[in-house]
């Protein structure tokens, strides 16, 4: 399973990208940057779409991949709780902001919205994929997302702390994790459920505690303006953890 981050910010820029990964150039988690990052035969390729929440980071590019994908002459299915789906709907493909692709082109819509529910385990594209609700301002879900040869990782998506008890259920080789502000901003952080290099650490801490190992770790969806702190913030982490962890960041290939 090669892991691809097209988006590892959650702010836009000439050097940072939305929220988005792709696994093996046909299923994408999260759509912050999921046109913007790819050419239009890559993004012909893929096939599915995992939605964490409604925020604008993460599905910013339903718009764009829905019109790409009508011109494919083909579908692409798009997965995420309920409400989810429902803001999508309501807010963007709603025919005013953006043509509904998913009742347009008519004899075949480009969009196919998909329901998934928490703790249910779901095959899509050959991949095992387990949603689990996580700790944020919308109904949000982290995926856990398991290939056929055994290669699994966990993708936090938005979320404050509170992450044991999704612990239980999860047994990832590696976490993509949010960190998104620097310790001094910590009372920001949780008022906005977001983590930051501390509250990170204890997550994984007990994650360690829970389940007796520690996967690798890669911190995600930085906001660029605080990299440099959140950086050292995080090596202090690491030692604290006794283990390497590496911040995600944009064109970042793994192979699971």
């Amino acid at each position: 399973m090669e892991i691809r981050v097209l988006g590892a910010h959650n702010v836009e820029s000439a050097t940072s990208r939305l929220m988005s990964l792709l696994i093996d150039g046909v299923l994408a988690v999260d759509a912050g940057a999921l046109t913007s990052s790819l050419t239009l035969p890559e993004q012909e390729m893929v096939k599915s779409v995992l939605l964490t929440h409604c925020h604008y980071d993460h599905v910013r590019d339903i718009a764009a991949i829905g019109l790409n994908t009508s011109f494919f002459e083909r579908n692409i299915r798009v997965y995420g709780q309920a409400s989810t789906l429902d803001a999508i709907n309501t807010h963007i493909l709603n025919g005013i902001i953006y043509p509904d692709f998913t009742r347009t082109p008519a004899n075949n819509p480009s969009v196919i919205l998909l329901p998934l529910e928490p703790y249910d385990d779901a095959e899509v594209d050959g991949y095992k994929v387990l949603a689990v609700p996580v700790k944020h301002g919308v109904a949000s879900v982290g995926y856990q997302i398991t290939s056929s040869e055994g290669g699994s990782f966990f993708y936090s998506g938005d979320t404050g702390p509170g992450l044991s008890a999704c612990w239980e259920h999860l047994s990832p080789r590696l976490i993509f994790i949010d960190v998104t502000l620097p310790n001094r901003l910590e009372k920001h952080a949780v008022a906005s459920n977001h983590l930051t290099p501390r509250l990170m650490g204890k997550e994984m801490a007990l994650f360690n505690k829970v389940k007796g190992y520690l996967p690798t770790i890669m911190p995600i969806h930085l906001s660029p303006q605080f990299e440099d702190e959140i950086k050292d913030e995080v090596e202090y982490v690491a030692k604290e953890l006794g283990t390497t962890i590496t911040i995600a960041h944009e064109d970042m290939r793994l192979t699971l």
